[in-house]
């Protein structure tokens, strides 16, 4: 039973923690766009192109 006058306390400083993260998260704007990290996958990267000169050797026709 004297266990609780340990427990609880250390319970009650996690929870403190972790609610105090997770405003002081917010207040950053960690959780303002969740849908753009999710969707930026699906979006296909650019073609670059090179320039002449960097293609690589070029045959002789």
């Amino acid at each position: 039973m004297s266990v609780l006058y340990i427990v609880v306390p250390v319970a009650l400083l996690i929870v403190a923690v972790a609610v105090g993260a997770f405003v002081w998260a917010a207040n950053r704007g960690q959780f303002d766009d969740l849908e753009t990290p999710a969707l930026r996958m699906l979006h296909d990267d650019e073609e670059r192109i090179l320039p002449a000169n960097d293609r690589g050797p070029v045959s002789p026709p």
